[in-house]
């Protein structure tokens, strides 16, 4: 759907090892079971390890930079629900739709529905995503 005045954003699409869910896990310092031990996860409701929630978020905020850069990182905002657990072997797709751009204080706003889906289509996140054009000049 196009918005008069909110540029599109093209999709971005990864997927989840176990091994990226092990390096995210030694940056953030985030070690639950859930996560990284594969036996304690098999016994729980989720039947395996999941990704962690921030990781999938992650994909919608690089989804952002790469639309917007310095603009996303001085002036992004997420609002967003988590929905369900990403898994290793899921492909993940984040995406924004135009929704509205309005001026705040002189500045350019841009605000879009965003979604981070895998590969069945089943919403993991969504909410909204804001960008601020021009601040970061």
């Amino acid at each position: 759907m196009s918005v008069e005045g909110v540029p599109e954003v093209p999709p971005l699409s990864r997927q989840v090892t176990q091994e990226g869910i092990r390096r995210y896990a030694e940056a953030s310092g985030d070690f639950n079971s859930i996560h990284v031990d594969e036996e304690y996860a098999r016994a729980t409701p989720f039947g395996g390890t999941i990704a962690h929630g921030m990781l999938v978020l992650a994909h919608l905020s690089e989804m952002m930079a790469a639309a917007f850069g310095l603009d996303w990182l001085a002036g992004g905002r997420l609002k967003v629900r988590f929905r369900a657990p990403a898994r290793p072997g899921d492909t993940l797709t984040a995406r924004a739709e135009p929704r509205r751009a309005r001026q705040v204080d002189g500045e350019r706003v841009f605000e879009y529905g965003i979604e981070c889906s895998n590969q069945r289509g089943e919403a993991l996140i969504s909410g909204t995503a804001e960008v601020v054009v021009g601040r970061s000049r």
